[in-house]
């Protein structure tokens, strides 16, 4: 059996503690291959080769490391073929959605290749008699990322970009579901021109992530997963001192006013909940109909969509979505469509029970829809990351709009409409982190920053765009006079500009 292992300090690293991951083929449901799970002991093995390195990476000049990251972005390109495919046969989705994945993280990497300018300072000649301040942009050291199965390309490279640039080292613990392409992505970086040491790979479990938390040479955390989860590194990473930036969970509504283009945004929600197998999250599990007769007629539309949708295996180029990641998720999934039943949700279509010709043990499950669900429901208010969609009926737009902003989580939402008043006072007005008008998953672009609200960000910092730069980089500020020979020196007060 295929073993994966670590990158640390420039090359693979078995694994010393003993301890190994399955990891599986969703298609198929076989194990294709065993991961090493990092002990603390391999994390600060990786964490050494950092310190030696960092310093010397971050007094490269800017340019130097933004040809650097030209060179990665050039690698991914040439090798995003690959790259998909990999990532397809351990996470599950169609090779359209893996290419999708890699290339919303290579945007960022665009992003980055400005850094020379990103990072300029503020200058102030004159300030006081003689006196000259201005600022710079440093950065923080060591910073270490954790990020989820359903990206293993994009939310890596949200994190990994940004540190790179500004100067730091990065320290990579991917999960152990989807392990294979995070190691790739070093072994490109490395070939860009990287110094070994700059990027490194520790695969793992929890252990590997406490170790990183609580190791007093990272001084920095980034973290995408479940809210729990999120709140917990949050509040460790926090405590110890270390800056973090902790991404949680999400249950983003579409709401749909009596104008909409309704056959429009049917599509647009199709998608948006059942693309790769509503794994990811801003997908739209939750659709909000204004109006009785906008729910009646955007029910028929949708379960028509459905009757139509494709599941099939990640190399089939006719299909809409593929398996769940494990045998695991598909029957905590599947419990969440009994949830839903045993609480009276109108089950109008169950993908329970969907089984594959000739892949019969693979992980998939059929497009569920439910109708009628409302808000006291459990299963409105955890995210069951699934093909599972759920209507909750509205009767105006201000309890469509209560609906999201009331919720715990706060990631994404959108509204489907042709009134500009509407959707102004939806954006206005909506609590939520990310809104989208007629665009059913509201990610921003690279340049902009990516983050939610309420229990779907901890932190005051979000991914990616300015807030990723100013993430990993402390400002300094210097304040300097060049007196004149025999000028009077010295005070015993606050020195100020008069």
């Amino acid at each position: 059996m295929r073993d994966i292992a670590h990158f640390i300090d420039g090359r693979a690293a078995a694994g010393t503690s003993g301890r190994f991951g399955e990891v599986f083929d969703p298609n198929t449901g076989q194990v294709q291959a065993r991961v090493a799970l990092a002990a603390a002991g391999e994390v600060d093995t990786a964490v050494q080769a950092a310190l030696r390195t960092q310093p010397g990476w971050a007094a490269t000049n800017p340019q130097r490391r933004a040809r650097v990251l030209f060179d990665f972005k050039r690698l991914l390109e040439a090798n995003m073929r690959e790259l998909a495919e990999v990532l397809s046969s351990e996470h599950g989705k169609v090779l359209a959605d893996s290419r999708g994945d890699i290339q919303r993280g290579l945007e960022v990497v665009e992003f980055c290749c400005g850094l020379p300018h990103l990072i300029k300072g503020e200058f102030t000649e004159g300030a006081g008699p003689g006196i000259d301040v201005w600022s710079l942009r440093q950065p923080v050291g060591i910073a270490a990322g954790i990020t989820p199965f359903n990206f293993p390309a994009m939310i890596p490279l949200w994190m990994l970009a940004p540190a790179i640039a500004t100067g730091n080292a990065f320290i990579l613990k991917p999960s152990e579901k989807a392990p294979s392409v995070p190691v790739r992505l070093a072994e490109l970086m490395l070939e860009a021109g990287a110094p070994a040491g700059v990027l490194q790979v520790v695969h793992g479990d929890k252990a590997a992530t406490l170790a990183l938390i609580d190791h007093p040479d990272v001084a920095a955390i980034s973290f995408v997963g479940s809210s729990d989860v999120a709140h917990a590194v949050y509040a460790r990473a926090a405590a110890n001192g270390k800056r973090v930036q902790a991404m949680g969970g999400a249950k983003n509504h579409g709401i749909v006013l009596p104008d909409a283009d309704l056959d429009q945004a049917t599509k647009d929600i199709i998608g948006a909940a059942y693309g790769s197998a509503g794994e990811r999250c801003m997908a739209m599990p939750v659709a909000v109909p204004v109006g009785q007769r906008t729910a009646e007629a955007l029910r028929e539309r949708l379960l028509a969509e459905i009757e139509s949708l494709k599941v099939g295996v990640s190399t089939d180029p006719d299909a809409q979505y593929g398996p769940l990641v494990s045998a695991a998720h598909r029957a905590k999934v599947e419990g969440y469509i009994q949830m839903g039943v045993d609480e009276g949700a109108e089950l109008v279509r169950d993908g329970r029970g969907f089984a594959l010709q000739g892949h019969e043990g693979g992980f998939f499950s059929g497009p569920t829809l439910f109708d009628r669900v409302t808000p006291q429901m459990k299963t409105y208010q955890d995210e069951i990351f699934g093909p599972v969609l759920q209507i909750v009926r509205a009767d105006t737009l201000e309890e469509a709009i209560a609906l999201p902003s009331r919720h715990a989580y706060g990631n994404g939402v959108s509204i489907f409409t042709r009134s500009g008043r509407a959707a102004r006072e939806f954006a206005s007005k909506v609590q939520a982190g990310m809104v989208g008008i007629n665009i059913p998953i509201p990610v921003p672009l690279a340049y902009y920053s990516f983050g939610g609200w309420k229990r779907s960000a901890f932190g005051d910092a979000n991914q990616h765009g300015m807030d990723g730069v100013r993430f990993y980089t402390k400002v300094k500020t210097v304040t300097a006079r060049w007196p004149e020979d025999g000028a009077e020196g010295g005070g015993f007060i606050m020195p100020t500009m008069r």
